[in-house]
């Protein structure tokens, strides 16, 4: 049976209603009903320069269009941040090729590991760029552009916290000061596949976070998130928006009143290729989940209990927030995502994952 607090549509919600405070109330309002029955929802009238934006929209085909070699220098494979190029067909999801070509960038951070410290302090810090003379102006841009998504990130985390009952400052714990917190970004290419080939951009999954800043950066659809039934529901692009979605970090503290949905992407139809630019916002390197209690008013727990039970599905990773600091959980997201990478920079974890050793792409779920 569909539960009845099922979604058909991913809501749209108006950032400036937060400006009035005869409005502010319906923004929490609607921001809870996609917290606990959605999981995903769009951002309109948000505070990212439009101006910024689409100066970063056209820069995307420069920076894949640039030559091979030059994408090749600043490979994933040189960072033991998991920071750089990863050429097309490099990962799979749930044992299928993801045909995308990417690559991951970071917030500014210098790494803050030093002998002795625990291997996930080496997972952030500085970001592989292109050689400024190919592509000016594009890491000024992508910088700026990424710290404004930050600064949006915790205005927004302040408003989940206030939507699940907990007060603005509810879940300031689950971050550090700014220099110690980075947050990782990609810019990503699904080509129209061969023909005969599947459809898969990237398969079913969930994000490891609080929260995920999805930039559509172009005309195509092809985003669709799973319901409480398990059906898939499309999240085409509206101009101007960011689409936010919510992840298993969230979900677990939240003893699952926050919703952690299940997401894919198929391959662009026609003759043009699709880009999105993700951001997602990290939680602290050392803090532990599973040891962080959070009290939630009794009239917020009972929209948990009305929403229904949500349907299986293979969408199934992240499961170490149970036993580990977050920072562990996402090294072995990465090590499992790009092992060739992992082998390199964390021989000791890559032998514990992969005892046989590993051959072929990395599977991320």
């Amino acid at each position: 049976m569909v539960a009845s607090r099922d979604f058909s549509s991913v809501p749209v919600l108006d950032y400036s209603l937060l400006s009035s405070a005869e409005t502010r109330s319906k923004f929490i309002e609607q921001l809870r009903h996609a917290l606990v029955n959605v999981g995903f929802l769009y951002l309109s009238n948000h505070t990212v320069s439009s101006e910024l934006t689409s100066s970063l929209i056209q820069y995307i085909p420069q920076l894949f269009a640039l030559p091979q070699e030059e994408k090749e220098k600043i490979k994933m494979a040189n960072s033991e941040h998991f920071l750089g190029y990863s050429k097309l067909g490099a990962e799979l999801t749930k044992g299928a090729v993801d045909y995308r070509e990417q690559f991951d960038f970071a917030t500014r951070h210098d790494s803050r590991w030093k002998p002795g410290d625990p291997d996930y302090y080496r997972l952030w810090g500085s970001p592989q760029w292109p050689d400024e003379d190919l592509i000016p102006g594009f890491r000024q841009t992508f910088e700026t552009y990424l710290e404004q998504v930050q600064e949006l990130s915790y205005t927004f985390s302040s408003l989940i916290s206030e939507a699940l009952g907990l007060g603005p400052d509810g879940l300031a714990k689950f971050y550090d000061e700014d220099r110690l917190m980075q947050h990782r970004s990609k810019i990503v290419k699904y080509p129209i596949p061969p023909p005969g080939a599947n459809d898969q951009g990237v398969g079913p999954h969930y994000d490891a976070g609080f929260s995920t800043f999805l930039l559509q950066a172009s005309e195509h659809r092809g985003l669709q998130v799973q319901n409480l039934a398990g059906e898939w529901i499309d999240a085409p692009p509206i101009p101007g928006t960011f689409v936010i979605n919510f992840g298993k970090a969230l979900e677990f503290v939240t003893g699952g009143l926050a919703r952690a949905t299940s997401h894919r992407v198929l391959s662009p139809k026609g003759d043009t290729p699709r880009y999105s630019v993700p951001f997602f916002q990290n939680i602290s390197l050392t803090i532990k989940l599973a040891d962080e209690v959070l009290d939630f008013p009794p009239e917020i727990l009972k929209l948990r209990d009305a929403r229904g039970v949500i349907a299986s599905t293979d969408s199934v990773n992240f499961s170490e927030f149970h036993t580990e600091p977050s920072g562990k959980v996402n090294l072995i997201g990465r090590v499992k995502s790009h092992p060739d990478v992992a082998e390199r920079h964390y021989p000791e974890l890559f032998k514990v994952i992969f005892p046989s050793g590993f051959s072929g792409k990395g599977s991320a779920y």
